[in-house]
């Protein structure tokens, strides 16, 4: 499939990568997966969708201050905290 070059379909997704810390390209690509589970298949429904995941992602950024997330971030997995890397 070939990549939506709206502008502001463009820019609500760089704006979504920076605020989750991601890149542009899984950005989009939540954005269309999102879009495609609603069955969504035009570039207006995308736009919305990638504003609807912008809203949801400040609003979540608003509760936790970014120390908690930083932290949740760099919990281990309850599966890998007694792996080592060197013995």
């Amino acid at each position: 499939m070939a990549a939506i070059q709206d502008r502001d379909y463009l820019r609500l997704c760089a704006e979504l990568a920076s605020l989750l810390s991601i890149s542009q390209a899984s950005a989009r690509r939540r954005v269309d997966q999102q879009a495609a589970r609603d069955g969504a298949r035009d570039v207006e429904s995308r736009r919305a969708m990638a504003q609807k995941l912008l809203d949801e992602a400040r609003a979540d950024q608003a509760e936790t201050p970014a120390g908690t997330n930083l932290d949740r971030l760099l919990e281990a997995d309850p599966k890998d905290e007694h792996f080592m890397l060197e013995d």
